[in-house]
């Protein structure tokens, strides 16, 4: 059992690494530092709350702790005492520039900084991702389908460019946050993602990280709300959101969608999903996270299994695959069709897809293909398949549900 110390430094880690690190960057302009005073901060909480006890507000005394530890760094540096003019410039001024929009909430505000137009968009949102969600390398790696040395090289040419540009920390004026949007939109996106099924360990589901990206969502709305894809994006975190307490059994294994008690389903989510999505669709101007609500509203709005659309589902994977080209959608798409049109129709296009090498090592593709082979009555393949997957999952919940599937082909 973890020690109650070490669960509550554990427990800040989660809920307050990334508006800490998002104070320091606003506080020092530096990634590096911020990240690295931040870490400091959560060691010496381990050493001190074992003595003084946890305090009433960890994420202040963390906050507290690691911008001490910055300004002890930079005195000690030869531009220390500019930069700590300049860091004590903006503590007096609170960043209330008169020309910047009024963004309620400062990780939001952060996040719309960090996503500077310089940088390219993966750049912007995997960096965002790191110092601000505090996800790992490895994590945002596994996000972005690439391998982690490749991932880390890009978060460090990334650091490197917004020092070297002398790129601004502030928020841009209203009228340019619509070019950030996007760049706001996917580090949203995949931080639910990372929160609803996580890349790796043994939690499967990060109630924290989904928690928080919907609050960011909200606040995203109330700022922007002329937006549809700000609104397609709550709508679509809503209703995921609402199966949560269903995803995962008493033991903590995998629940996959058609076996989950419905009734368990958040009721009150759904319904605000599907009003803000019909809200949002009336406008007339549709793009990927509005598509992925409008599916994900088939499943939430279906009473039980059989009465789900899957033809609708196929139709609107394969607009989404208009609107973003990508090999998962691609896959998504393909159990759909064998969903709704047969697991052949299905199998054809995933073995399409699988010959591209499009999705090697993505533990998805072989799990979709040997639910296919299944269905099929292939079960000699199919129990390959399903070995292959669970040789590529990440998560100790979805292992155990492919060795489930696996034993019982008999």
């Amino acid at each position: 059992m973890t020690p109650p110390v070490e669960a509550a430094v554990d427990r800040a880690f989660r809920e307050e690494w990334g508006q800490v690190v998002a104070t320091l960057i606003r506080w020092t302009g530096d990634w590096d530092l911020a990240e690295e005073c931040a870490q400091d901060a959560f060691a010496q909480a381990l050493r001190t709350w074992r003595r003084d006890g946890v305090p009433r507000r960890p994420g202040a005394w963390l906050t507290t702790a690691a911008r001490n530890r910055a300004v002890d760094l930079l005195r000690r540096e030869a531009t220390g005492a500019a930069k700590l003019r300049e860091v004590a410039g903006v503590l007096r001024t609170d960043d209330d520039a008169g020309d910047e929009p009024d963004v309620p909430d400062d990780r939001l505000r952060l996040i719309f900084t960090c996503c500077h137009p310089a940088l390219a968009l993966e750049a912007r949102v995997a960096l965002t991702l790191r110092t601000l969600a505090g996800l790992g390398t490895t994590e945002i790696a596994r996000a972005f389908l690439v391998g982690e040395q490749a991932m880390a090289k890009r978060l460090a040419r990334a650091k490197q460019k917004i020092r070297h540009a002398g790129i601004p920390y502030r928020v841009p004026p209203a009228h340019l946050l619509p070019e950030r949007l996007p760049a706001v939109l996917a580090v949203l996106y995949l931080l639910f993602n990372e929160g609803y099924s996580a890349t790796a360990g043994a939690d499967l589901v990060r109630h924290d990280l989904a928690a928080e990206a919907i609050r960011l969502a909200r606040v995203l709305v109330r700022l922007m709300p002329d937006e549809p894809e700000a609104a397609g994006l709550l709508a679509l975190m809503l209703l995921h959101h609402a199966r949560r307490a269903a995803r995962l059994d008493e033991a903590g294994d995998l629940v996959v969608l058609e076996d989950q008690d419905r009734g368990r389903w958040d009721a009150g989510l759904i319904a605000d999903g599907v009003a803000l999505l019909d809200g949002t669709l009336r406008r007339g101007r549709p793009g990927p996270y509005q598509v992925q609500a409008a599916i994900a509203a088939c499943h939430a709005t279906a009473a039980r299994p059989e009465d789900t659309d899957w033809a609708q589902i196929a139709v609107l994977y394969a607009r989404l695959a208009r609107l973003v080209p990508s090999p998962v959608v691609e896959l998504n798409r393909a159990v759909a069709v064998g969903m709704a049109h047969g697991p052949a129709a299905g199998l054809a296009l995933v073995d399409a897809l699988r010959e591209t090498g499009a999705l090697a090592g993505y533990h998805l593709l072989p799990a979709a293909r040997a639910d296919l082979l299944r269905r099929l009555g292939r079960t000699a393949e199919a129990a390959g398949a399903y070995r292959e997957a669970a040789g590529l999952a990440a998560t100790d919940a979805e292992r155990r549900y492919l060795a489930r599937r696996l034993a019982a082909l008999g």
